[in-house]
């Protein structure tokens, strides 16, 4: 398979609260995030999700951080139990983007630091 991520993903283990922006649906959707960069997210979601859709998310970060953000759907695959989703940040600001920069960072060093 090849890489099509333009940013490096770090594990993220992290609760994430999503509402659907263009429904005006105000149903919170719990989903277990799998990783995160710089321009997205992959989590799993028991409901299925509509592909192409955007959502407004509260990220916890590590830092126990709210990061405010709007996802759009790219990616959906159909698991045993669950669903697998990939997705885009959307207008995300520059600060809260830094923020898991810094975080890929230390996840980094850590996991180099544990292999040592």
């Amino acid at each position: 398979m090849v890489e099509r991520r333009s940013s490096k993903r770090t594990e993220l283990k992290s609760k994430l609260l999503v509402k659907r922006v263009a429904s005006g649906e105000q149903q919170e959707i719990d989903v277990e995030v799998m990783n995160v960069s710089r321009t997205g997210i992959g989590f799993y979601c028991d409901e299925l999700l509509d592909m192409g859709t955007v959502y407004e998310a509260y990220l916890t970060i590590w830092t126990k951080e709210i990061i405010h953000a709007f996802i759009e759907i790219v990616r959906i695959e159909k698991k045993p139990d669950t669903f697998e989703y990939g997705g885009l940040f959307i207008g995300m600001p520059e600060i809260d983007l830094q923020r898991i920069d810094v975080y890929n960072v230390v996840a980094d060093a850590t996991k180099h630091e544990n292999n040592d």
